[in-house]
């Protein structure tokens, strides 16, 4: 295990990491800062030294080579109804970036009924080989079977690299998989890198309630495992014309199954799924009050936009679950983003920091998110959006103005 250990002749006995430890793990004792057995070897004081005092004492163990016997990238395409969700060609196409930096095959796995022509698509979003895994009793989700048949595959064919996405299927089975695996997994992550000197992966994600990014490596078990939030990396343009090999497989069905699906019911909400929209006004608790909400609706309807939250909005009960945009919410990419109220803290930012367009308003004039914005407009809310609004209702009144048709270079 690594240790933390402490530069004395560095150290200048500020206190700044006894402050930030949140485990106690820092102590003053007999004239020196030491590490005690509460450690749970974070790194969050090392990050925080103003001195660069204290750094990791890292075992030296060899690490796989690629040499080893797994090789290449893997992403697991999860699909409904025979149709492989936004996600896996998102996966796919970041797995295409890292497999040409390791100088491997992408493999796709995608396991349920009737798939037809979807294993020849996802060869045209990037993968080299697709392991189709089809039955009748697929046609519904099934974690058991999808466990077994999964972890049948990797143990099979070895990958050193297996990418899920964070979904609520794929957070069911990931773990499980990488238990049976005896590897690691992270969770959640908005970054993805190689580091091609010894071929492991940078797993980058929120850390410490989002209030740091962690970069996560799984150095000494293989296949290193992740799972990747929705709307964070970029599908490819598909290529009809790629050439690739679709292997089919027998999935693993037990004849013990302690689950069998009677009936799927659809959700139904009025609320549009909002990360399917093109722009989105999203309220923070700059807002004040709930009766405010409203305000931010005339906007979004005059904009023929989608309504988001914070999640301090959801959490007061002025907005739906549905509406939250962070890290326990949904993820967006739209072409215009609104962030009206919102500080822009990390667990905000890993929901909507991939937007094409933002435009923050917000009073405080060293919000973070102003940092991430393209346009900024300090100023309260409950002065600037009014404006904003009767500025669009003249606007459109003298010249018939089409919203969306106005913001479509963007």
């Amino acid at each position: 295990m690594n240790d933390i250990n402490i530069l004395l002749d560095r150290c200048n006995n500020c206190g700044l990491c006894m402050k930030i430890c949140s485990y106690g793990a820092v102590e003053f004792l007999n004239k020196k800062v030491i590490i005690n057995n509460n450690c749970c070897k974070c790194g969050i004081c090392i990050a925080a030294c103003p001195c660069s005092a204290i750094n990791f004492i890292r075992d030296k163990q060899p690490i796989l080579s690629e040499n080893e016997t797994h090789k290449g990238i893997w992403v697991f395409c999860e699909q409904t109804y025979g149709k492989a969700k936004r996600v896996s060609y998102e996966l796919l196409g970041e797995g295409r970036r890292l497999a040409d930096i390791l100088q491997v095959n992408l493999s796709a796995v995608i396991i349920g009924n009737n798939i037809g022509d979807e294993a020849r698509k996802l060869i045209a979003y990037g993968a080299d080989i697709v392991y189709k895994c089809e039955a009748e009793i697929l046609e519904n989700f099934n974690d058991e079977i999808y466990i077994d048949t999964l972890t049948n595959l990797i143990e099979i064919y070895k990958p050193e690299i297996v990418l899920f996405g964070a979904t609520v299927y794929s957070r069911s089975i990931a773990p499980r998989i990488a238990s049976r695996l005896n590897t690691g997994l992270t969770a959640d992550c908005t970054k993805l890198e190689i580091n091609s000197d010894n071929r492991v992966l940078l797993q980058t994600r929120p850390a410490f309630g989002g209030n740091l990014m962690a970069t996560i490596i799984c150095e000494k078990k293989r296949p290193q495992m992740a799972t990747v939030r929705p709307m964070v990396m970029k599908a490819l343009t598909p290529n009809y014309s790629r050439k690739g090999k679709i292997i089919a497989h027998t999935p693993i069905i037990s004849e013990k199954l302690s689950t069998k699906v009677i009936k799927r019911v659809k959700h139904l909400s009025s609320i549009k799924n909002i990360s399917d929209a093109e722009i989105i006004v999203a309220v923070g608790r700059g807002i004040g009050e709930a009766k405010n909400i409203k305000m931010i609706e005339d906007l979004a309807q005059l904009l023929g936009a989608s309504v988001g939250a914070s999640r301090a909005v959801v959490d007061a009960g002025w907005l739906e679950y549905d509406q939250q945009i962070g890290q326990t919410g949904k993820t967006v990419r739209p072409k215009i983003y609104f962030a009206c109220g919102i500080s822009g803290a990390i667990q905000h930012l890993a929901g909507m920091s991939s937007s094409e367009m933002i435009i923050a308003i917000n009073k405080d004039s060293e919000a973070p998110i102003f940092k991430l914005s393209t346009y900024g407009i300090v100023g309260d809310i409950m002065q600037v959006i009014p404006a904003l609004i009767e500025e669009l209702k003249t606007r459109i009144a003298d010249k018939n103005l089409n919203i969306k048709n106005r913001f479509k270079k963007y």
